[in-house]
């Protein structure tokens, strides 16, 4: 009875290792494959190889928005869930209630991927991964970073937390900045860690730079005398812009208010607009000049043309429209220097009614700069069959229409330019599009115009010591439920300097400037003057002035 207790255990045992046996040598011959892939797709993962953005450089190539490398911390609800205490240290390392994580885990259970925690600090996110919660990985992002703050905030504007352009140059230029992600086969260990790179299969491709025409210098320089005017006249808003003139390139723009794009918690979706390119106002008797160009052209008028502007007020069908003072007889500069209304109103009344409205389309106004900022508005510019006298006086001195900022800078760059449109550009080294909109002699004679502006006209804050200045203020009243309101203004002021071989155009709008003064002359024309004499000086432009003599 031994022997065969013993005899059926030895032939349990054998039929045991025949059957393993068999069972090993099917499933290494037929199942070989099937069991191959089945290993892999729980060791082997495709991993993603995030690419960086390209860097956004000024013109001196200083960075204006880098992307650093972070950590993003995220989890598998079902296999985080199973792992009890640990996930209550989780959440305290998170610096998260344990009580509100665990419920937010559990309306995720079921899926196999959740954020945590976006864009930590490489160390920050070490010290986390160093306590092998079970569920718990990590992915390498990139977050960007504004080296300038808010001084350069809606030029560069910023990315969303995917890294993805979502204002100004960010957005404009989104798919030269973006790079294209690789990927590659890894070998993890049951926590869910890298091991072990297997093979690339395709390459991260980082995104490209772009070198801006702005200069940081005057970015900050045009920044901080904005900042400094809003404050002191207790302005509701802004806008400097500075152009090239050789080139056409936007050197810097600014506004106020703005925001720091490195920190936007509580963000005032208010102060992310950009101002020079979005807001719209009545340019005034800034677009004087180029009515006066149209009469030049005409042929009827020379600079040396007389006007009498008696008795200091005209009356135009119903309107009377008046002077501050009577300025008796005017040459076409001295109406320019002094504003009268009276002077361009006759000259205006005087020429072809559609002529005026063919010259401030040439000028850029009512259409798009095309410089490429998102939310860009063209502008306003009425184009009635039959004009009224009233709505062709109006219209002459700045009524009627409307302009943004940038698009009375690149009006203004038409006049330094010798009578040249030239397209605005925002990338450094690129040359736009040229379009002659008047002679080079009638150019001269409007700088000559203007610069009677900035001596004894209504600009005179605007000059800058050393050097030639040529220019016109505006004051427009705002409009109301009621119409025109006479207690809020907009001050603006644009600007060429040297007046003798033109280096800079600038233009500062100044938005409801509180206190008894707010006119051009006196709000908009000084800060005018600060940015440019630091301007020149940063340039290295040489005074063109001796002693106030050209």
């Amino acid at each position: 009875m031994t022997t065969f207790r013993l005899y059926l255990v030895l032939g349990f045992f054998v039929l045991l290792s025949v059957g393993m046996g068999s069972r090993v040598v099917f499933l290494h011959v037929f199942e070989k494959d099937f069991l191959q892939d089945q290993g892999d797709s729980r060791t082997i993962r495709m991993e993603r190889i995030n690419a960086h953005r390209g860097m956004i450089q000024d013109q001196k190539g200083k960075p204006l928005a880098v992307s650093s490398p972070v950590v993003s911390i995220w989890a598998n609800p079902t296999e985080l869930l199973a792992a009890g205490q640990e996930m209550d240290q989780l959440a305290l390392l998170l610096e998260v209630s344990p009580k509100e994580f665990g419920q937010r885990l559990r309306q995720n259970d079921g899926q196999t991927f959740v954020y945590l925690r976006r864009h930590l600090p490489p160390q920050v996110a070490e010290k986390i991964l160093a306590y092998d919660i079970p569920g718990v990985y990590a992915e390498r992002e990139y977050h960007r970073f504004y080296p300038a703050g808010e001084v350069a905030a809606h030029v560069i504007g910023f990315t969303n937390i995917d890294d993805k352009g979502q204002e100004g140059v960010e957005l404009a230029y989104d798919s030269w900045l973006q790079g294209t992600p690789g990927r590659k086969k890894v070998l993890i260990n049951r926590y869910g860690e890298i091991v072990r790179d297997i093979k690339p299969i395709a390459e991260a491709s980082p995104g490209k730079n772009l070198e801006l025409s702005v200069d940081l210098r005057l970015q900050y320089l045009a920044y901080r005398e904005l900042k400094s005017a809003i404050k002191y006249f207790n302005a509701v808003s802004g806008s400097v812009v500075v152009l090239d003139v050789a080139t056409g390139t936007i050197l810097a723009l600014v506004n106020q208010p703005s925001y720091n794009p490195n920190n936007r918690l509580g963000l005032d979706l208010a102060a992310v607009r950009n101002r020079a390119v979005t807001d719209v106002f009545e340019p005034g008797s800034t677009v004087k000049p180029f009515t006066m160009a149209v009469a030049l052209q005409s042929g009827k008028y020379t600079l040396e043309s007389k006007v009498d502007t008696s008795p200091g007020f005209i009356k135009v069908g119903k309107k009377t429209i008046p002077d501050p003072a009577n300025y008796g007889i005017l040459d076409l500069g001295g109406i320019i220097e002094k504003s009268s209304q009276v002077g361009i109103t006759k000259v205006a009344l005087s020429l072809d009614e559609y002529a005026i409205w063919n010259m401030f389309s040439a000028a850029g106004f009512g259409r798009s700069t095309e410089i490429g900022f998102p939310g860009e508005r063209s502008g306003f510019l009425p184009n009635h069959r039959r004009w009224k006298d009233i709505e062709r006086a109006t219209f002459a001195y700045g009524y009627g229409l409307t302009v943004t900022p940038l698009q009375l800078a690149s009006a203004y760059l038409a006049i330094a330019s010798g009578g040249v449109q030239r397209q605005l550009s925002l990338v450094n080294n690129v040359v736009g599009q040229e379009n002659r909109i008047f002679d080079q002699a009638i150019a001269d004679d409007l700088m000559l115009m203007l610069r009677r502006v900035t001596g004894d006209g209504t600009g005179s804050r605007a000059a800058v010591e050393g050097y030639s200045v040529a220019g016109k203020t505006g004051t427009v009243r705002k409009v109301g439920e009621d119409g025109y309101e006479d207690t809020r203004h907009m001050a603006f002021f644009a600007g060429i300097t040297p007046a003798v071989n033109p280096r800079l155009v600038g233009v500062v709008m100044i938005n409801e400037p509180k206190g008894s003064e707010y006119g051009g002359g006196a709000i908009a024309a000084p800060v005018f003057s600060r940015i440019m004499a630091g301007a020149l000086r940063l340039l290295n432009v040489p005074p063109d002035e001796i002693d106030g003599a050209a």
